[in-house]
């Protein structure tokens, strides 16, 4: 025996789950306690009490007057009585002492014969004088009789009513939480619940929404008094939302700076406690890994709606046959035991004592299955009439400053629809963490906290250029400490997918270089203007053209930009680059990228660019006629785009004075004869690819200085090349190489000569005539021995010799003024075959103890 505490404990949940538990749910769970005290009291009812009394029903009608017939039955004796003027009957049966007559089988016999005797005489005198019929039953025949007619004549329904209704109450109970139960859905309730109590309890929910109140009510302070006075709290970080595509930048929703009147400090929140700061860290994260697991699927939905169709389905089935038992449940029954052989009767009448109760109950059962089928159909109307599958923050949104919080779907709105039931503050301080600007205040705040001023000075170092330079990588923002460092020439961003620019950066007025290495930076208003004003050069890396900064084509003061990142025509639709009209003062400007054509927009800014660079890492640039347009162009480097001649379209560039055509696949040079046309080319570099020869129509080139061929397959080179006598630098390293002509003597202005990796093995001594020689590059080369002329080259500063066939190295070199032992670059042996005297000229003005030839 079980009692009802323990019973009832089936319905229950664990107390945090009530917060999925809408008004219907929990009424129903009262509902199907009520049953169950039903079910209970009815059963311990029909174990203490339950049965039926029976009494034999007589074949004919006896006068109560007239002796009863003698053939073998008891006596039985009827009073039929009256009172007053009533007129009902009550038939009552007096179980007395029966009458034993120990003949009464050879009387039965011989009755025809008897006489009657005095004792017979008075026994009719007493049966005369008392009232009602005698029968020959005793208590264990009309016990055994009960009980034989509770089985044969009693309902089913009346004996298994309480036991029905506890089982379907149990089914009920559980159809009502299984979702809590089952293995796949559970453990996301759990889940959600954790994260739902953390996120309501947690310091920045509060903190984000009251600044939130604080922000509209500032704002409104100062709509109205024209911002005489500071908002008592903002934001240490940026409330902005992302710009529109007609916005390149930010406006900011709160107080706003203005580039005409000084930039007022404006004090900041309390910092958050660093614990509950890498708590709240914590649970972003958590809600961002849940969304996604949960988003996926509509598991929770779809068994939530099956068990509510489950349990109006029992309802129905529940009402349906109990209204056709309803009326079985009565006082009076028929009883047919077919033992008349044990007992002389063939039919009795029974009365069941619980009748009266259990009608009782099973009406008022009905009445509670009612009412909870009336709660099911109204749950079945609400999860059909709106869409429980989406979810939408737009009353939060509206409500705060986190515009951003996006619309949930699947399983993930489904738990927020049943939230919002039992409160919608729940669901509104959720939201907070599904927003990224909340995210990115929350990290702000930390941020601030742990970059501070003296901890960015630390990391500013001075760059080649001799200027001061900050790089900061893979932070959760830009620290303000940063606009504090007002000296600072060169700001490098790198991965801060939430970096923002604020006003403060107009106190930077030395920047003047600014890198964003995949960083869609967001600036304010007042920020951009001091950007477009005094950046002069900007380097932006990107994985996608779209997240290039749109502000960055409003750059009117940019003299030089830096693109790197995919910008293949096909999947950005012509490069997709906003229009560069905006930028007239762009001077240089650098693609890298995989570009199949130059594209269209850079012709917007042709007439201003003096360098175009694009390296297109291996794509082949096939259309080349924008080229034409740019001819202010004094510099073209097109590198690594699969060229295989060089491109007509250049011989159009009248102003170009460098051509760089690396690592491109031309195997023949044979145009440059129309460089005569280029009047000003003084640069041209063809290394890394694959040319065999040089033509002799390179003479037209007569104003070239500088000549790059290294890394190509030359096996020779033509006397044609020495008659540029302009030439002051000549790269012809890594080639094939075997003899260096004599007509190098006539290289008067040859200050750089670089034949490093080909097969030469003896250097003639014309080479030595280039007095003007500053570099000489020989290394891993054949050549046996250095002439002792090589003390002409007073200039010489570099002279490399490592990978030879040297024996030994001519005292001569102590004679090389300018040349000293850092810019010598032979093996240890052969610097130490040098005479002492030498080795002391060559070791002058340096300390460092000579190692490796270097």
């Amino acid at each position: 025996m079980f009692t009802l505490a323990e019973v009832a404990s089936l319905s229950d949940i664990q107390p945090t789950y009530r917060i999925l538990k809408p008004w219907w749910d929990v009424f129903m769970d009262y509902l199907a306690v009520v049953m169950l005290m039903v079910a209970i009291f009815a059963g311990t009812m029909q174990l203490t009490k339950d049965q039926v009394v029976c009494l034999p029903v007589l074949q004919s009608t006896v006068n109560p007057k007239v002796q009863p017939d003698t053939a073998g039955k008891a006596d039985f004796t009827t009073v039929e009585t009256t009172t007053g003027q009533e007129e009902a009957s009550m038939r009552t049966v007096s179980f007395g002492a029966p009458t034993v007559i120990p003949d009464i089988l050879s009387r039965a016999t011989t009755s025809s014969q008897y006489q009657p005797t005095e004792s017979d005489q008075e026994l009719k005198k007493e049966q005369k004088d008392s009232s009602g019929r005698k029968t020959n039953l005793d208590f264990q025949q009309y016990v055994f009789i009960n009980q034989m007619c509770y089985h044969l004549a009693l309902p089913w329904y009346s004996k298994y009513f309480p036991y029905l209704v506890l089982i379907h109450t149990i089914i009920l109970i559980v159809s009502s939480n299984f979702w809590f139960k089952y293995p796949k859905t559970c453990s996301k309730i759990e889940h959600f619940v954790s994260i739902l109590g953390k996120c309501f309890e947690s310091p920045w929910t509060t903190k984000a929404l009251s600044e939130t109140a604080c922000e509209d009510s500032e704002e409104n302070k100062q709509r109205l008094t024209g911002a005489q006075s500071l908002p008592k709290y903002v934001s240490t970080s940026s409330d902005e939302g992302s710009p529109s595509a007609s916005t390149p930048m930010i406006t900011k929703s709160g107080f706003k700076f203005s580039a005409d009147k000084p930039m007022i400090e404006i004090p900041s929140v309390t910092i958050l406690d660093k614990k509950d700061g890498e708590q709240a860290k914590a649970l972003f994260e958590k809600v961002r890994k849940f969304r996604a697991h949960v988003e996926d699927s509509d598991l929770i939905y779809k068994l939530y709606v099956g068990q509510t169709v489950i349990k109006t389905v029992k309802f129905i089935f529940i009402l349906c046959y109990t209204a056709n038992f309803v009326n079985t449940i009565s006082f009076e029954h028929i009883c047919n035991p077919k033992v008349e052989h044990l007992i002389g009767y063939t039919q009795f009448e029974c009365t069941h004592n619980m009748a009266y109760m259990l009608k009782k109950l099973l009406i008022s059962y009905i009445s509670l299955i009612c009412v909870y089928g009336f709660i099911c159909l109204y749950t079945l109307f609400w999860l059909f009439r709106i869409p429980l599958k989406e979810y939408s923050f737009e009353k939060v949104r509206e409500e705060s400053s986190f515009s951003d919080i996006p619309d949930v779907k699947n399983d993930f709105a489904f738990l927020l629809h049943m939230v919002d039931q039992y409160d919608q503050l729940y669901s509104k301080r959720f939201g907070v963490f599904l927003s990224e600007v909340s995210e990115n205040k929350l990290r702000g705040i930390s941020l601030n906290h742990e970059w501070t001023y003296e901890k960015l000075r630390q990391h500013v170092s001075r760059n080649a250029q001799d200027k001061q330079e900050l790089h900061l990588f893979m932070l959760s923002g830009v620290p303000d400490a940063v606009f504090d460092l007002t000296d600072l020439d060169v700001l490098k961003l790198e991965l801060i997918p939430e970096a923002k620019i604020t006003a403060k950066i107009s106190q930077m007025t030395n920047l003047q270089e600014l890198h964003l290495y995949h960083c869609p930076a967001k600036v304010e208003q007042t920020a951009f203007s001091f950007l477009r004003d005094h950046l002069r050069c900007l380097h932006v890396k990107f994985t996608d053209v779209a997240e290039i900064p749109a502000w960055v084509y409003l750059l009117k003061t940019l003299r030089e930009l830096y693109l790197i990142g995919n910008l293949n025509s096909e999947n950005n639709k012509m490069i997709g680059l906003e229009s560069l009209r905006e930028l007239r003062h762009l001077k240089i400007l650098h693609v890298k990228s995989n570009l199949t054509k130059i594209p269209p927009n850079i012709t917007d800014v042709a007439p201003h660019l003096t360098k175009l660079v694009i390296h297109n890492d291996g794509t082949k640039l096939v259309v080349l006629n924008s080229l034409k347009k740019m001819t202010n162009v004094a510099e073209l480097e097109l590198q690594n785009c699969e060229l295989e001649r060089i491109p007509h379209a250049i011989f159009s560039l009248s102003n170009l004075q460098e051509l760089d055509l690396k690592s491109n696949s031309i195997r023949t040079i044979e145009e440059i004869i129309s460089f005569q046309h280029l009047k000003r080319l003084t640069c041209l570099k063809l290394w890394h690819n694959k040319i065999v020869s040089i033509p002799s129509s390179i003479t037209h080139v007569k104003n070239l200085e500088s000549l790059y061929l290294s890394n190509n397959k030359l096996e020779t080179l033509p006397a044609a090349v020495f008659s540029l006598q302009k030439l002051r630098c000549l790269d012809v390293s890594y080639n094939s190489i075997a003899v260096i002509p004599v007509e190098i003597g006539l290289l008067q202005n040859l200050q750089h000569f670089h034949i490093t990796g080909n097969k030469v093995d003896v250097l003639p001594k014309q080479l030595f005539k280039c007095v003007k020689l500053r570099t000489l590059s020989l290394g891993q080369n054949c050549i046996t021995s250095i002439p002792d002329k090589v003390s002409q080259l007073l200039q010489l500063t570099y002279l490399e010799l490592k990978g030879n066939c040297l024996d030994r190295l001519p005292a001569t070199l102590g004679q090389c003024q300018l040349l000293r032992k850092s810019g010598l670059v032979v093996e240890d042996h052969l610097f130490d075959t040098l005479p002492s005297e030498v080795k002391e000229v060559l070791n002058q003005d340096t300390g460092i103890p000579f190692a490796n030839g270097i």
